[in-house]
C-alpha cells in the first residue's frame, strides 16, 4: 500500500484493507520501531473502559520556549504537556468515522478522533520509542539494539 500526501490520508487509505467487523486498529509509525509488546499491552488496555482511542506518551522533560522571528516570545509551563508516541490504539468505527471527516492537518491519529468528539486516554510511553529522523537517530536505535543483543 502506497501511503497517502498527509497523515490522514494514509490511515484512510490503510483502513481500507482493515476488515469491516475490526474491533480494534493499531497505528505505528514505521519511524519507530523499537516498540514492545508492553506499550501495546498499555494501549489496548483503556479502550475496554469506553475511550475512543489511546496514545502512549511521556511528559516533556525540556523546558518549552515559544519563538518568533528567533525571539522567545514565552516561556511554556510543562505542566500537563506530554510527547505522543505511537502505536496509538483506536475503536475501529471511531477512527473510521474520524478519518472520514477530511482532517488533513492532524500530526496523529488520536487528534483526527480528538476532533471528532472521541475520548483518547494516554498511558505511560517509552524512551525506546523514539522517532528517527536523522542520521543521529539511526544511531541511537542501531547502538539500542546492539546493546540489546549483547
Amino acid at each position: 500500500m502506497t501511503g497517502g500526501v498527509t497523515r490522514a490520508a494514509s490511515v484512510r487509505a490503510a483502513l481500507e484493507d482493515v476488515a469491516e467487523d475490526a474491533i480494534v486498529v493499531l497505528v505505528h509509525d514505521a519511524a519507530r520501531p523499537l516498540v514492545d509488546d508492553a506499550v501495546i499491552e498499555r494501549v489496548l488496555g483503556p479502550l475496554a473502559k469506553g475511550f475512543d482511542g489511546v496514545v502512549p506518551a511521556l511528559p516533556l522533560r525540556d523546558t518549552v520556549k515559544r519563538v518568533e522571528r528567533d525571539v522567545v516570545v514565552e516561556t511554556v509551563t510543562r505542566e500537563g504537556l506530554f510527547a505522543a508516541q505511537t502505536p496509538q490504539a483506536f475503536l475501529a468505527p471511531a477512527l473510521r468515522r474520524a478519518c472520514a471527516e477530511g482532517l488533513d492537518d492532524a500530526t496523529d491519529c488520536a487528534s483526527l478522533v480528538e476532533r471528532n468528539g472521541g475520548r483518547v486516554a494516554v498511558v505511560e510511553g517509552d524512551l525506546r520509542l523514539l522517532k528517527v529522523t536523522t542520521r543521529a537517530d539511526l544511531a541511537l536505535v542501531e547502538a539500542l539494539l546492539g546493546a540489546a543483543g549483547k
